[in-house]
């Protein structure tokens, strides 16, 4: 049993199906935490209805101190993240609590393969929005296109021990509204001593494409990159690539290495050392115009 924890933001309409796959597709039951930021949209109303577990702000605090908010009232041992504007194809919680068994060691992260229409691991098109998702086109052929269990992570949805959860103070609220708050979590894990960082294969879900972050807020869009490199002297675009290995977007797809075990320090090479001297000439730029 998981604990499901997904912030939402006026995005009732994408909620419902992410809610209804969730129901559909999943072998056991899982524990489900809303935070309703706002819910104006009838998002609140429905929860209250519906019965489910929930945290609840008048103003939208972002999406950090939203899934802060509802990970607190977890009660298992595992904290899944997840955005609102998803679908969980079926077998999901199969395919991760297989992949647990064969893990000796809370100290993971453990990320979905994700299906877009235009991005994403998998390109397929399924619907742009919530009005023309052809769930039936997505049932039928999520299945028929062959990935990869892959190296580094993908962000959201994704799975964390809650003793490594607890330890590293989930997301890092200075990243509010959320703008690379991702990076930030897994540089906290790393910092804690995690290796495994691991995109799984069987583990999928269709994603609208970040509704949440592109909606009209009060809340001004964070600067991330720069907030990450002041804190951590580096860049995320550095971490990603010489730490957790991960993909890279080349024609519009996710490029990704085939999963080869815990990860270890980077191999600092000739490449390595000229891209770690970019990374500190934009430190002392942003440090003396801060």
């Amino acid at each position: 049993m998981f604990s499901i924890v997904i912030p939402t933001y006026n995005n009732i309409q994408y909620l419902k199906i992410l809610l209804l796959s969730l129901k559909k597709n999943s072998v056991d039951t899982h524990e489900i935490i809303l935070h309703v930021n706002e819910g104006n949209d009838g998002t609140l109303d429905f929860v209250k209805d519906q019965k489910i577990k929930h945290t609840y702000t008048k103003n939208n605090v972002g999406m950090c101190t939203a899934t802060n908010l509802a990970a607190a009232r977890a009660t298992t041992k595992y904290i899944l993240y997840s955005h609102d504007d998803m679908y969980f194809c079926p077998n999901w919680d199969k395919a991760l609590n297989e992949e647990l068994k064969k893990i000796n060691t809370n100290a993971y992260y453990i990320s979905a393969t994700m299906i877009e229409k235009n991005s994403g691991h998998i390109q397929l098109d399924c619907g742009n929005n919530y009005n023309d998702f052809d769930e039936n086109k997505l049932l039928n052929n999520y299945k028929d296109i062959n990935f990869i269990d892959h190296q580094g992570s993908h962000w959201a949805p994704h799975l964390i021990h809650k003793d490594y959860w607890d330890k590293i103070g989930g997301f890092s609220e200075e990243f509010n509204p959320g703008i690379g708050s991702d990076p930030d979590l897994n540089m906290k894990l790393w910092k804690s001593g995690v290796r495994i960082f691991k995109g799984l294969n069987d583990f999928r879900v269709y994603h609208f494409g970040s509704i949440s972050l592109r909606k009209k807020t009060k809340l001004k869009r964070n600067k991330g990159a720069r907030t990450f490199l002041l804190k951590w002297s580096i860049t995320p675009i550095f971490f990603v690539k010489y730490y957790l290995r991960g993909g890279s977007f080349v024609d519009g797809k996710i490029k990704c290495e085939k999963f080869d075990g815990p990860l270890h320090e980077p191999k600092k090479d000739f490449f390595y050392f000229i891209n770690l001297s970019i990374c500190r000439i934009k430190l002392i730029y942003y440090k003396m115009f801060k």
